[in-house]
């Protein structure tokens, strides 16, 4: 979350009790579709990017792995060692017993997990961001030759958020 612009967390988003149970209207498919995506847990980005999962790329029920930075902890980073052991094992798990063979990359703009955790100067940000993005598709190819990775760079133009696709 971006603490220059909203503050304390507490402040903006008072916590309301909640019912013991709340039944979804939304009713359950039990099939699964191949696909898996691995992008940010930012969660100012999370409408949109299930809009571009599920309306763009036709991918609905997409199986999630969202962690702060993304794919980022797939491209090597030493100060991302123990997160790619994580999300590296989850993926490899996701692939082998939901049988995936799509998985989408996502990366946005003024990611604060490249600014705050890995110390990369804004300057140099969405360059890094793009070659992590490539390393971070090679890493996940090497899961299975029959998977197919996409990824796409997330940016804000007004008021809206537009994913640009990000070719290796």
């Amino acid at each position: 979350m971006d603490r220059q612009t909203t503050g304390s967390y507490a402040e903006t988003m008072p916590v309301e009790p909640q019912p013991s149970s709340t039944p979804s209207s939304i009713p359950f498919d039990a099939s699964r579709i191949g696909a898996a995506a691995v992008y940010c847990s930012d969660g100012r980005f999370g409408e949109q990017v299930d809009e571009l999962l599920v309306k763009t790329l036709k991918l609905p029920r997409y199986d999630r792995l969202a962690v702060p930075g993304g794919a980022a902890c797939l491209a090597g980073h030493f100060a991302a060692y123990r997160e790619e052991e994580g999300v590296s094992e989850q993926l490899r798990f996701l692939i082998e017993v939901h049988e995936i063979r799509s998985v989408v990359l996502i990366a946005h703009e003024a990611c604060a997990y490249y600014t705050e955790w890995l110390h990369v100067p804004p300057t140099q940000l969405e360059a890094r961001q793009r070659e992590d993005l490539s390393k971070a598709i090679r890493h996940v190819k090497r899961f299975g030759i029959d998977i197919d990775v996409a990824a796409f760079f997330a940016r804000r133009r007004g008021d809206r958020i537009s994913f640009d696709r990000v070719d290796v």
